[in-house]
């Protein structure tokens, strides 16, 4: 008996840190996504080489593009949040606190952190 009240504690509190390369990328990414988008005067853009050349590029034939593209990537981010609470839910994972962590650290960094909660798999109790 009190191992499956530990299997399914355990499940209950499942809390994985996403790993800082990929979650980096994702801040990066959206961060010079965001410059972008809103302050697009104050890129140095001469000093980023073919990526200045490629942002520009964007901005000056699909700036609509880009705008709704920043937006829309945020937009899946919540998705993706919302998507983990039901993961957590159907997982086992009832923590309140723990709940928010997953929906917070897959808001901020993706698929980064929600490839940990996809790949958990929890103990299931044995019917007796």
């Amino acid at each position: 008996m009190a191992a499956k009240s530990e299997a399914s504690g355990a499940a209950a509190s499942y809390f994985r840190v996403a790993r800082p390369l990929p979650s980096l990328v994702t801040v990066l990414v959206l961060g010079y996504f965001g410059w972008v988008v809103f302050w697009p005067e104050s890129i140095p853009y001469q000093n980023l080489g073919p990526l200045g050349s490629f942002t520009q590029y964007l901005l000056k034939h699909h700036h609509t593009l880009m705008h709704g593209g920043y937006w829309l990537s945020w937009m899946i981010h919540v998705g993706e949040s919302l998507f983990a609470i039901v993961l957590c839910k159907s997982k086992g994972i009832t923590n309140t606190w723990t709940q928010l962590l997953w929906f917070l650290q897959t808001f901020l960094f993706g698929m980064a952190s929600l490839y940990y909660l996809i790949a958990f798999r929890p103990k299931r109790q044995k019917q007796t």
